[in-house]
Parts: C-alpha cells; sequence; structure tokens
C-alpha cells in the first residue's frame, strides 16, 4: 500500500464507507480503515428499514424526516435490487394514538416523500386480509409505504463501488494511534496479520461510530461532543403471517414495534431503546429486552411466539449524538459534525449519529465541510447507481423473470436472492453456467463455492461469519456441518477463519 493519502477515514460502517466512496469519486485519494469487518457492528444490526422515521415526525424533527424521505427515493432509484418498497400496516389500538392523529401524521409524510411510493390509506382490518394475523378486536387501521433493504450488503457495495473508485478499503486493519505533523496526519495501523505500517493523510475523518471517542483518544484530539451509546435489539422468528407486508404496533410506553418480513420463511421484530453502560463490543440482546418484543407481539397478534420460537436475535449500538435528551427514545438521530482545524495543522473530521437511510447525504455534507482543505470535484452520488442496481428502467420483477430465464437450473427462492443480493453482478460469478454443477460444490443450501469466490475476490470476506451472516443471511438455515463447509472452503481460498469462527 502506498504512504501517503488526501483522506484516511477511521470505521467501515455505512458513514465511514459513504465518506468514502464519495471522496473517491471526487479525485481524492483515499484509504479506510475498519478494525473488523465491513459493517460488523452498527451497521448490521438495525431493523433493515430504508425510512423516513414516522415517529420523528412526532417528535418534530421534520427536517430529519423530508431528507430521509428524499434519500429513500433516491436509493431505490441507485439500488432497486437492494431497496424495495414495504407496505406497512399501522392498527389502531384503544387508548394510544388516536386515529385522527395518525391519519394527519401519514398525510404529512405523504407529502413530504413527493409521490414515490403509494400514499396512505385506510383499512379494515375486519376484512382485509392483513387484519388476519392480529386480534380481533382490532378492527381499523392505516397503510402506507416506506422500504426495505439488508443493511450489511449495502455496506459492502457502498465499499465496493469506493473501491472501484480508487478508494482503498481495509478491514480487519486498526488504526493504534494517529498524531499530527504539521500539515499532515501521521497514522500507526495494525493489519489482519499483526504486522504495522504507517501511513500519512492530508485530512483525517473519525466516522467509528460506536468507538468514535476511542478513535478520538488515539488521535491525541479528542472530540468535543459526546455521544450516547444506545442498544436495539431484535429477534427472529419463523414466518409469523402470510403477505409481503410489515406491521408497526403502538406500544403503551409511547414507542413502536416493527414486525417486518425476512428472508423469505421468517419474521424479524424490533427494536428495543436501552441505555448502554457498558462496551459496545458486549452487546447483547437481554432476557428483559426479549420479553418485552415477546409481550408485544402478545398484545396484538392471534397467535403469539414464545420464547422457544426464537430462531436467532442480535443487538446493535446506535451511536447517537448527545443532545441532552433525558429519554433516549426522544433523542435526536440526525447527524452531527465537529471539525478540528487549528490553523496550520491537519484537520480531523468526527461524525456523530447518523442512519442507515441518510447515509448518501451525511457522506455528501461531509465532503462539503471539507472542500476548504481539499482540492476535490464536485457532488456526484445523488443519481449514481450502487453495484449491481444498474437495472433496466429499475425494474427489479422484470430482472428477476430475466435471471431466472437464463438460468432455470436456480431454483425460485435462490433465483431471488441472488437476483437481490448482487443485481446485475450476479452474472459475474454465475458467468455461461448450465447447470447447479457449474457453480462447484454446494456448502449450504443456496450458497455453492462460485458465489464465496466472489464474496472472497470481489467483497472482502475471510470468515464464515462474514459469509454467513453479513454478505447473506444463510446463518438462519446453516447447521454446523454446513458452517464447516464454509470454512473448509475458506481455507482452501487461503483465508483462514478467525476467532469469531
Amino acid at each position: 500500500m502506498a504512504d501517503a493519502c488526501d483522506l484516511l477515514v477511521v470505521g467501515g460502517g455505512i458513514n465511514g464507507c459513504g465518506i468514502a466512496r464519495d471522496a473517491a469519486g471526487r479525485g481524492l485519494d483515499v484509504a479506510l480503515v475498519e478494525k473488523g469487518d465491513l459493517a460488523g457492528a452498527t451497521s448490521s444490526a438495525s431493523s433493515k428499514l430504508i425510512h423516513g422515521g414516522l415517529r420523528y415526525l412526532e417528535q418534530g424533527h421534520f427536517r430529519l424526516v423530508r431528507e430521509a424521505l428524499a434519500e429513500r427515493a433516491r436509493l431505490m432509484a441507485c439500488a432497486p435490487h437492494l431497496v424495495r418498497p414495504l407496505r406497512l400496516v399501522l392498527p389502531i389500538v384503544p387508548g394510544l394514538r388516536p386515529a385522527p392523529l395518525l391519519r394527519f401524521g401519514l398525510f404529512l409524510y405523504d407529502r413530504m416523500a413527493a409521490g414515490d411510493l403509494p400514499g396512505a390509506a385506510a383499512l379494515d382490518l375486519a376484512r382485509a386480509a392483513e387484519g388476519r394475523a392480529l386480534l380481533p378486536e382490532l378492527k381499523r387501521g392505516l397503510v402506507f409505504s416506506d422500504a426495505a433493504t439488508d443493511d450489511a450488503r449495502l455496506t459492502v457495495l457502498v465499499a465496493r463501488d469506493a473501491a472501484e473508485r480508487g478508494a482503498r478499503i481495509l478491514p480487519r486493519t486498526e488504526l493504534l494511534e494517529a498524531r499530527r505533523e504539521g500539515a499532515l496526519w501521521t497514522a500507526r495501523l495494525r493489519g489482519a496479520g499483526g504486522g504495522e505500517q504507517s501511513l500519512t493523510a492530508r485530512v483525517l475523518v473519525n466516522a467509528a461510530g460506536p468507538w468514535v471517542g476511542e478513535v478520538g483518544r488515539r488521535t491525541a484530539a479528542a472530540p468535543r461532543g459526546r455521544v450516547r451509546l444506545v442498544k436495539g435489539s431484535h429477534i427472529v422468528l419463523p414466518r409469523l403471517y402470510a403477505g409481503p407486508h410489515a406491521y408497526l404496533l403502538q406500544e403503551r410506553d409511547g414507542r413502536v414495534l416493527f414486525v417486518l418480513p425476512f428472508e423469505e420463511a421468517f419474521t424479524l421484530v424490533g427494536t428495543t431503546e436501552v441505555a448502554l453502560a457498558g462496551s459496545p463490543e458486549e452487546a447483547a440482546i437481554s432476557p428483559e429486552e426479549t420479553d418485552y418484543l415477546l409481550a408485544g407481539l402478545a398484545r396484538l397478534l392471534r397467535a403469539a411466539p414464545t420464547r422457544e420460537d426464537i430462531v436467532w436475535s442480535f443487538a446493535g449500538v446506535r451511536p447517537l449524538y448527545d443532545d441532552g435528551s433525558a429519554n433516549v427514545t426522544a433523542m435526536n438521530r440526525d447527524y452531527v459534525f465537529d471539525i478540528d482545524a487549528p490553523e496550520g495543522l491537519a484537520p480531523l473530521l468526527t461524525v456523530y449519529g447518523g442512519k442507515l437511510t441518510t447515509f448518501r447525504r451525511l457522506a455528501e455534507a461531509a465532503l462539503g465541510r471539507l472542500a476548504s482543505h481539499l482540492p476535490m470535484g464536485p457532488d456526484w452520488t445523488a443519481r449514481a447507481t450502487l453495484p449491481g442496481g444498474d437495472i433496466p428502467q429499475a425494474d427489479f420483477p422484470a430482472f428477476v423473470r430475466e435471471m431466472a430465464a437464463r438460468y432455470p437450473f436456480l431454483p425460485e427462492a435462490e433465483c431471488r436472492r441472488l437476483s437481490r443480493s448482487y443485481g446485475t453482478r450476479m452474472t459475474r460469478f454465475l458467468g455461461p453456467a448450465r447447470a447447479a454443477a457449474d457453480l462447484g460444490r454446494r456448502l449450504v443450501a443456496g450458497l455453492g463455492e462460485a458465489e464465496l469466490e466472489h464474496l472472497v475476490r470481489e467483497e472482502w470476506a475471510m470468515t464464515t461469519d462474514d459469509v454467513l451472516w453479513r454478505r447473506t443471511k444463510l446463518g438462519l438455515v446453516a447447521g454446523a456441518a454446513e458452517r464447516a463447509a464454509v470454512a473448509e472452503a475458506l481455507e482452501r481460498l487461503r483465508v483462514p477463519p478467525t476467532k469469531e469462527d
């Protein structure tokens, strides 16, 4: 690796990868370092939604909602394979938010969205198919639009685009320290093999999310702002209902639960909001959070699942900018920048907060803050597709039909998964295959050696968890023998699994 760059980004979550992508596309020499896997923490532990944040209207965060809805439309156009429309059913619960208030909120939501998706409508839950899963006393509801994605895949594709524009993406590379030497930063890094190296940069960006304070201390320029670490936990259950819709369930404490179709055969339920006192590395769902999520379902669903039904759970840590709010639910989800640029010394930009949905706009705004410190080209990301997103007319259903005709040997569900995950780039590893055997040995149902080699070569996958939980969600169906087969195949590709596995 060259020992100098214009911009060194610390943090391989969605915000760091977005900043690296934007900067590389403006002609800057960019390096990104991430101590773990790309999207290895917060950016793979969200509710998998691309949304404006309906409840943020209730908190008065109108600018954030408007910006997020604009970004929702852009992402559906730029990555039609990965960001898909979703209809959400909002039951009206007696004693909670009244129907007129909900209708008014959805009216504002639709007006801010400028008609990119079908608008809100009333729903007779006693008659509609969407009401069959709900308790019979829930007779009225509303339905509205948002979008869903795979958060980890979105992050990796943003990193892939950055790399193809010249950025050096270095997962499993830790920043040990960085110090200013006049107009340059000198950073000391430790790679996956344990070796150390130095890199100089004209500007340093701290986009380390929950670890923003730790990275700040390693720069000897501790951030002037503070983050509040808020844990959000989810559970995954076997599919609770038929249909492609989701539910937004009101809770007695004023919060809401998302109940989302997930990976075809499952349902994703979340999220909690709990202030985290310990280390982000140790974040895990608690028994109390599990009980909270299950109780929320039991109050609204006819067939309430139990703890024994849970097939997977995960917890992520949101690094929210500390705005002084006593209630973590009321804290602003917007992003905040702090730029430390003493006269004659190399600048440090620290990123606080942010949402999955607004990563592109955050990156664009971050580069705007650095425009006086680095020569760079103009904004460009608003209309640029992400890898695999160059689908004609952004017509994803037509693309899936085309791929099914081109590769008739693929099972229907596998063809949909590959189309959704890779878009037009699925042909890079399927190539001229005419039978399943052409894709190499089957390692997990739906995962062959050809896809694994693509993940290693193009998407920085190194461990079984990289493959089965972040690049795909096949960990939901992979048993011990299949995990071992993936680990063995990675070993043959000379990418040894780490302790994580």
